[in-house]
């Protein structure tokens, strides 16, 4: 069975149902593949959903801000009916320690500042009238729990911190890629679920479609790799790997949920907080518990995965490890005997800078490496993506000459080579999942 299309996107999460609808824009009638049976049930449905803007880069920190704006104005960006039940985004703020490790967040504020994104300096004071069930003696730097000198402070005190306070997160991020699918449909898009793709087609030296695992075969001269934690053996697929300086690989990750303090609502009244001190990130989780991940600290060794559909996916110490550490910070946390969280993968780029890119196979592109910093990014990546592939299918070398992209509610035009497959490595990365 043969079908056509004028585009296809491998990937109906969050950024592949993005770019699905933004190629809508362009007068694309796209069709979206996912091998699962709803989407945004890959790695979207495990993200943790954190809008937040600081970025070790400024190009990030643009890009981020940038995304904030749509789901801030998420009813008005989708065009859905009034009716249709939508993602909701909480816009409680995000607080980020100061630590030796952020550099004090120096650059951080510099990048913010630069782009008028509000931004607060916190004493310690504040900081714990804010959260009072916080520790601030420092811990710094994050052990594994065989040191002898785990949970043991340091002797110095956090000496403050910074707020970004339009920072927060969606409540449901597989519903926020049903709601983009959704968008995309009403203009146009088809959505395919279970189809698991087995080939990448090509002729005359450029992309021509996919073959599915059921045999079908669609045709189309555009195909856009939103694979996530697939999307290296979909490269591989398309034998694209060879000029690409930048890889992507599946990476385990655990995410702790334990209950908030006894008398302190931290759903209600707490925030998201970064923490390079204890290697630890948090937010609210509903049911008045504290979700928890890690900040990839040196000393955590990567749990990088061959098989993206077939890995452990049961919690091991790294879960008693992630709560433990958040316990240095919150003394009266309680941590359950039963171990509650999410399991799940990253699709992780060497520098954990994304890939937004053309590939060396005329036709074939890569949303690549965007796991654990780009959920935020979803409607400006695919904003982005949209635009690149009509720059490029319009005759243009986005290799010798990239698009100049401009960000709508900012106003600020980027290079969209920052996140060229061919970039050097980017050593102003954090190489974590802070981007």
């Amino acid at each position: 069975m043969t079908e056509t299309a004028d585009a296809i996107v491998i990937g109906a999460g969050v950024i592949g149902a993005a770019t699905a609808f933004e190629l809508t824009k362009l007068g694309y009638k796209p069709v979206m593949l996912d091998r699962n049976r709803q989407a945004g049930h890959g790695s979207t449905a495990g993200s943790c959903a954190i809008i937040r803007m600081h970025y070790s880069t400024f190009d990030g920190t643009a890009f981020a801000w940038e995304g904030y704006h749509y789901w801030r104005d998420w009813a008005d960006y989708l065009g859905l009916p009034g009716d249709t039940p939508l993602a909701k985004f909480r816009e409680i703020g995000c607080l980020v320690m100061k630590t030796e490790a952020n550099g004090f967040l120096k650059r951080h504020m510099e990048n913010s500042a630069a782009l008028d994104c509000p931004f607060e300096e916190w004493s310690p004071e504040r900081i714990v009238e804010r959260l009072p069930i916080y520790s601030l003696e420092s811990f710094a730097p994050p052990r594994p729990m065989e040191d002898p000198d785990f949970g043991l402070p340091n002797g110095e005190q956090v000496s403050g911190a910074v707020f970004w306070p339009h920072a927060g997160y969606v409540t449901d991020p597989a519903l926020s890629a049903q709601n983009l699918a959704d968008a995309a449909v009403a203009k146009g898009a088809t959505l395919r679920l279970g189809a698991t793709v087995a080939e990448i087609l090509q002729d005359s030296g450029r992309a021509a479609g996919v073959r599915l695992a059921d045999g079908t075969e669609i045709h189309a001269p555009v195909v856009v790799n939103v694979a996530g934690p697939a999307s290296a053996r979909v490269n591989a697929m398309a034998g694209v790997l060879d000029d690409m300086t930048i890889e992507t690989r599946a990476l385990r990750q655990e995410v702790v949920h334990v209950p908030a303090p006894a008398g302190f609502d931290f759903e209600a009244l707490g925030t998201i907080v970064s923490d390079s001190d204890i290697g630890c990130y948090c937010r609210p989780e509903h049911g008045n518990n504290i979700l928890v991940g890690s900040e990839d600290p040196e000393c955590d060794p990567h749990q990088w995965v061959d098989d993206d559909t077939a890995y452990n996916r049961d919690f091991t110490e790294q879960w008693t490890l992630q709560a433990r550490r958040y316990g240095q910070r919150v003394p009266s946390l309680g941590i359950p005997q039963n171990a509650r969280g999410v399991v799940d993968l990253y699709d992780a780029a060497t520098d954990w800078i994304p890939i937004y890119d053309k590939s060396a196979l005329p036709g074939f592109y890569m949303a690549c490496g965007t796991s654990g910093n780009q959920y935020k990014n979803a409607p400006i990546a695919g904003k982005m993506m949209a635009a690149l592939i009509d720059y490029c299918e319009g005759g243009n070398d986005h290799d010798t000459t990239p698009l100049r992209f401009r960000l709508p509610y900012i106003g600020r035009e980027i290079d969209a080579g920052f996140y060229s497959r061919k970039r050097p490595i980017n050593t102003e990365s954090s190489f974590s999942v802070l981007g």
